[in-house]
């Protein structure tokens, strides 16, 4: 089960690149499994040769968000997309828009899309490239991002999906953990009456 989401704190990375599809996050070729283990190998693996390339320096070894460029996550569907981002230490995406079933993708799996306005997200790259780079904190149960004591600004989650990741749970669980409240609720039923089968008289409205 994935930890429950509550205030995240870290240096963030930033990818000052628009359009990054999901085969560029994870190539096809780590796609032959369904475990999640080992994919962070994968994550961005055709983009680590580039000298300086930002997954690779070690001042973001140990950042859990990623500050993406426009429309983060287009292309394919795959799931592991998600896995692989979440695998490598990430807890938030931070983008001025996200590809739909990414968004999805990512909600089921313990990593928090967050849409800002492009202009903020501008900002707040040039900031984080920049020198002594940038620190964030979101705030899920307040639906907010800080950068220190004075600049705060809010965003939006789906409320089920809010739920899950505060509570730690993924569709499943919620569901699980609803077991002893149904169960209680059937208890409470009257007993099931049985109906005596209807002979053909009957079932036509005649006398039986």
């Amino acid at each position: 089960m994935p930890e429950p989401f509550t205030v995240v704190r870290s240096r963030v990375v930033p990818l000052p690149v628009d359009n990054v599809d999901t085969d560029q996050i994870i190539p096809a070729r780590f796609l032959k499994g369904v475990d999640r283990a080992g994919l962070a190998d994968g994550l961005f693996a055709d983009w680590r040769s580039r000298p300086g390339f930002p997954l690779d320096r070690p001042e973001y070894r140990d950042a859990r968000i990623l500050l993406a460029g426009e429309n983060f996550g287009c292309g394919s569907s795959r799931e592991h997309a998600a896995w692989a981002l979440a695998e490598h230490g990430f807890r938030v995406v931070v983008s001025g828009r996200f590809a739909d079933i990414f968004r999805n993708n990512a909600l089921k799996n313990a990593l928090l899309p967050v849409t800002l306005p492009s202009g903020t997200c501008r900002a707040l790259m040039a900031r984080a490239a920049g020198p002594g780079g940038l620190e964030l904190e979101v705030d899920l149960a307040t639906e907010r991002v800080r950068a220190g004591d004075q600049e705060s600004w809010p965003f939006a989650v789906d409320p089920f999906a809010r739920r899950c990741l505060l509570e730690g749970v993924d569709q499943l669980g919620y569901l699980l953990a609803k077991l002893p409240a149904i169960g209680a609720w059937e208890a409470r039923l009257p007993a099931p009456v049985e109906t005596r089968r209807l002979t053909e008289p009957e079932a036509e409205g005649g006398a039986p």
